[in-house]
C-alpha cells in the first residue's frame, strides 16, 4: 500500500504542471497578434493588429538585430551606464539626473495620455518577452525594462540637446562646488575648427533633399532621406498596425518610432539644426541658514535641491556615489561662468516629445505634418518634407523659445534678471519654413536656410538672429549647384544626385597649391603636382589625385594659419587664394611626407587608403589592415561629398575606415503608390554569423540601392522567414 501511495505521489508531482507567470503569459499572448516578416535582406517587416502590437513586435526585433546597441542606448538614456563602463561614465549619468531624476520620469509616464501609456508598456514587454525567450543573453545592466524609461531618450538624434552639456564640467562643478567658488565657463561641448580632433574627426550632419512633380519625371514629389550618422546606429524597420500604422525607414536603436522615413503619403527627413535650443543663466546664489537661494529681480528664489545616488563599476566591484542636484526655474546648475553657478536651459517636455515623434509617422499630408509640428518638441533637428498631394516643405528647427534680443544668448546671460527669461515659443507659422517654392526644391545640409530654395529661400532680414546659425557649407554649395540642374529626375537619378563625386572645397585650393608651385619654379614634385594640376576634383577608388587632395585639406585644417571670423568656406577659400605661397606648398609637403610615413609612397589610389570594413559586431568598432576590406571611392563631407565617409575615434591603423557618414540612405517617390530604394552601411544583424550582417557592404560602397518592399504581397514575395516573437 505504501509502495502504491508513493508511486501515486510522484506521478502527481510530474503530472503537475510548473508554476505560471501571468507576466510571461501576457507576452505569448500579444504575441500571437503579431507576424514578423525578415525579407531577402534581413529587414523586419512588423505586422500586428493595433499599434501596441506593433511596437511589441518592433523591439522584438530590434533585439534580435542588435541587443547590445538597444541596451547601451538605454542604459546612458536613463543614467545608469557606469554600472558597466565604470567611474569615468559617472558624469554622463548624472547629467541625465539632474534634468530629470528616475522618480520624475515615472511622474512624467503616469500623466501620459493612455494610447501613449500603451505604447510605453508594448515598448517594455518586446524587450522583456525578448530577454524571456533569450536566455542566453544576459543584460549588463537593465535586467527588466519598464515603461517610464521611455522618457528619457523621446527623439531620435545622434547625441540630441543634452550631450552638448559637457560632462567635463558637471563634473568640475559637483565634485568641488561651492556657491562662490570653482569651476570652469562655458557649458557647451565644442571643438575648435583649428584643433586636431576637428581635423581628424568625420563631421557630424545630414542631407536631405525634397524635389515637386515639376521636375520629376513621373510628376510625383520625391524626398532624400540621407542622414550622417555613426554606422550602424539606426536599424532600418518596417512598422505596421491595423490601426493606420505603416511606416518604414531608420529607427534608433530601442525607440518605437520611425526617425527618419516615410508611409503610403508622408516623408520626412531630419538634418540637425543649429538653432539656438540652449541657453545659460548665470545665478546669483544666496546663502542662508535654511539653504540656498537665488537672486531673481526682487525676489529671493529657493534653490531647488535634490540628491541622487549613482552606482559605477570599479573592477568587479558595484560601488555608489551620492550627488547633491541643484536647479532654479532656468534648469539645473551644470557648471560655473565668471565664478558664478550657472544653469543649463533646454527642452524637457519628455510626454510631448514623444508623442510627437510617433505621431509624425501616421500623418497623410502636409496640413495634418504641419499641425503635429506644433507640438514644438523637435528640438534638434530640421525637417525636409514630401507628400503625395506634391508637397514639399522644410522646418527649420521647431523648438525655438522667444527672447528679448537686448541680450546675446550666444553666451551666458544673467539669470537675476527677469527680462533673460524665455517668453514662451515662437509659433511655427512665425519660424524660418519654405513651402512649395517655385523653383521647385527644397535641400539642407545643416547649412543655411537662407538657400534652402534658390530664390524663394527666406530672407535673413526677416528673423531674429537666434533663429539661425549655420552659415553655408560646401555640402550646401553642392547641393545647390546640383539641383539647379535637374528638369525631368527619376529615382536612380536623385539617388546618382546624391552620390555626386564632385568636390568643391578644393576649386580654389588645389589651383592655388599649383600656382604656388609654379611661381616658386620648384621641380622636385612634378608627378604629384601634375596629377593636382589635371585633376576634375571628383572623388573615386580610383583616383591617385584624390589621395593627395585629401591630405593636403587635412593638413590644411591642421596647420594653416587663417584671419579670425571666418566661415569653414571663406576659410578654404582663403587656403586656395590669400596664403601665402611658400605656406602652402611648405603644408604640401607635409602632407606628402605623412602619406610616405604611411603607405610608403604618395601616388596611390584612394581606394587602397580609403576602405570600408566590418569584422566584429561590437559598438566600439575595432580594424585591421591585414583583415579583408572593400574600397570605398566616398570621402568625407568637409569636402563638399554628399555622401559623406569619413573616420571617427583612435584606431592603431594606417587606412582610413569609415565609422561615420551615409549610413542609412532612403530615395522615395510618392505617387498612387509609394516607391522607394534603400541602402543601409553594413547590413541589419550585428551578429557575424548571419548572412545579413555584411550582405550590403558592397552595394553600399558601390551607392548600389536595393528596392524597399512596402506593400504586403510585395513583402511576401520577397520573404526569407516568418514568425511570431518567441518562435524564430
Amino acid at each position: 500500500m505504501y509502495r502504491i501511495l508513493t508511486l501515486l505521489f510522484i506521478l502527481f508531482i510530474a503530472c503537475t504542471p510548473e508554476t505560471s507567470n501571468p507576466e510571461v503569459e501576457k507576452w505569448e499572448a500579444q504575441a500571437e497578434n503579431i507576424t514578423i516578416i525578415r525579407d531577402d535582406f534581413g529587414v523586419p517587416h512588423i505586422y500586428g493588429k493595433t499599434d501596441a502590437d506593433a511596437i511589441f513586435g518592433l523591439l522584438y526585433a530590434q533585439c534580435e538585430d542588435d541587443f547590445r546597441r538597444v541596451e547601451r542606448n538605454f542604459t546612458w538614456a536613463i543614467g545608469r551606464l557606469a554600472e558597466d563602463e565604470g567611474e569615468e561614465a559617472l558624469y554622463s549619468d548624472l547629467r541625465s539626473r539632474l534634468f530629470m531624476t528616475e522618480e520624475e520620469a515615472k511622474e512624467n509616464y503616469a500623466s501620459t495620455p493612455d494610447w501613449l501609456k500603451d505604447l510605453c508598456q508594448a515598448w517594455a514587454d518586446g524587450i522583456n518577452y525578448y530577454l524571456e525567450t533569450h536566455p542566453e543573453v544576459q543584460p549588463k545592466v537593465i535586467k527588466k525594462y519598464e515603461p517610464w524609461m521611455t522618457m528619457y531618450f523621446t527623439e531620435g538624434s545622434i547625441g540630441g540637446d543634452i550631450e552638448r552639456v559637457s560632462t567635463r564640467k558637471i563634473k568640475a562643478f559637483y565634485e568641488s562646488m561651492s556657491p562662490s567658488g570653482g569651476g570652469e565657463g562655458g557649458g557647451f561641448q565644442q571643438v575648435s575648427l583649428n584643433s586636431e580632433d576637428y581635423v581628424l574627426e568625420e563631421p557630424q550632419g545630414s542631407n536631405g533633399f525634397a524635389i515637386s512633380g515639376d521636375l520629376t519625371e513621373s510628376g510625383n514629389a520625391m524626398l532624400l532621406i540621407n542622414p550622417h550618422t555613426s554606422f550602424y546606429f539606426r536599424g532600418e524597420v518596417h512598422v505596421i498596425s491595423e490601426e493606420g500604422l505603416n511606416a518604414y525607414g531608420a529607427v534608433t536603436w530601442g525607440q518605437f518610432f520611425v526617425y527618419q522615413g516615410f508611409n503610403e503619403n508622408t516623408g520626412w527627413m531630419h538634418t540637425s539644426t543649429y538653432t539656438d535650443v540652449i541657453d545659460e543663466f548665470k545665478e546669483t546664489i544666496i546663502e542662508k541658514e535654511d539653504g540656498l537661494y537665488y537672486q531673481y529681480g526682487e525676489e529671493e528664489r529657493q534653490v531647488e535641491m535634490k540628491e541622487v545616488t549613482l552606482k559605477y563599476k570599479d573592477g568587479n566591484e558595484l560601488k555608489e556615489k551620492t550627488f547633491p542636484i541643484y536647479r532654479t526655474h532656468h534648469g539645473p546648475i551644470t557648471h560655473t561662468v565668471d565664478d558664478q553657478w550657472t544653469a543649463t536651459a533646454l527642452m524637457w517636455e519628455p510626454v510631448k516629445a514623444l508623442e510627437q515623434s510617433y505621431t509624425r509617422t501616421k500623418k497623410k499630408n502636409l496640413e495634418e505634418f504641419h499641425d503635429m509640428m506644433n507640438i514644438r518638441t523637435n528640438s534638434s533637428n530640421n525637417t525636409v518634407f514630401a507628400d503625395s498631394e506634391g508637397n514639399i516643405a522644410y522646418y527649420h528647427g521647431n523648438f525655438i523659445p522667444i527672447r528679448n534680443t537686448e541680450f546675446d544668448y550666444s553666451q551666458p546671460v544673467n539669470g537675476s534678471n527677469p527680462a533673460t527669461d524665455w517668453q514662451g515659443l515662437h509659433e511655427v507659422d512665425d519660424a524660418i519654413t519654405v513651402f512649395n517654392p517655385s523653383n521647385g526644391w527644397i535641400q539642407n545640409c545643416n547649412s543655411t536656410p537662407f538657400t534652402s530654395a534658390a530664390e524663394n529661400s527666406p530672407k535673413k532680414e526677416n528673423y531674429s538672429r537666434y533663429m539661425y546659425n549655420a552659415p553655408e557649407n560646401f555640402r550646401g554649395v553642392n547641393a545647390i549647384r546640383l539641383l539647379s540642374e535637374i528638369s525631368s529626375i527619376d529615382l536612380d537619378g536623385l539617388i546618382s544626385l546624391g552620390y555626386n563625386p564632385y568636390l568643391p572645397a578644393f576649386e580654389k585650393v588645389v589651383p592655388g597649391l599649383v600656382e604656388a608651385y609654379d611661381a616658386l619654379g620648384d621641380e622636385s614634385l612634378n608627378e604629384e603636382i601634375d596629377l593636382l594640376r589635371n585633376w576634375d576634383f571628383e572623388t573615386s577608388a580610383e583616383s591617385k589625385a584624390m589621395s593627395l587632395a585629401h591630405f593636403y585639406g587635412m593638413l590644411l585644417y591642421r596647420h594653416g594659419e587663417i584671419p579670425n571670423n571666418l566661415s569653414g568656406v571663406e576659410r578654404f577659400e582663403y587656403f586656395g587664394t590669400d596664403m601665402p605661397m611658400g605656406e602652402r606648398i611648405g603644408i604640401f609637403q607635409l602632407a606628402l611626407e605623412e602619406m610616405k610615413e604611411r603607405y610608403g609612397k604618395t601616388i596611390i589610389p584612394w581606394g587602397e587608403i580609403n576602405r570600408f570594413q566590418r569584422i566584429s559586431g561590437t559598438i566600439d568598432a575595432t580594424f585591421d589592415d591585414d583583415a579583408p576590406s572593400i574600397p570605398v571611392g566616398f570621402t568625407t563631407a568637409r569636402w563638399g561629398h554628399l555622401a559623406a565617409y569619413g573616420m571617427r575615434g583612435n584606431h592603431d591603423v594606417k587606412k582610413i575606415y569609415g565609422t561615420r557618414g551615409n549610413s542609412f540612405v532612403a530615395a522615395v517617390e510618392f505617387g498612387e503608390k509609394v516607391r522607394a530604394k534603400t541602402i543601409l552601411a553594413g547590413g541589419q544583424s550585428s551578429d557575424p554569423n548571419s548572412p545579413h550582417f555584411n550582405d550590403q557592404a558592397q552595394m553600399y560602397a558601390n551607392g548600389q540601392f536595393k528596392d524597399a518592399a512596402y506593400y504586403r504581397e510585395d513583402v511576401e514575395a520577397r520573404a526569407e522567414e516568418t514568425y511570431k516573437p518567441g518562435k524564430r
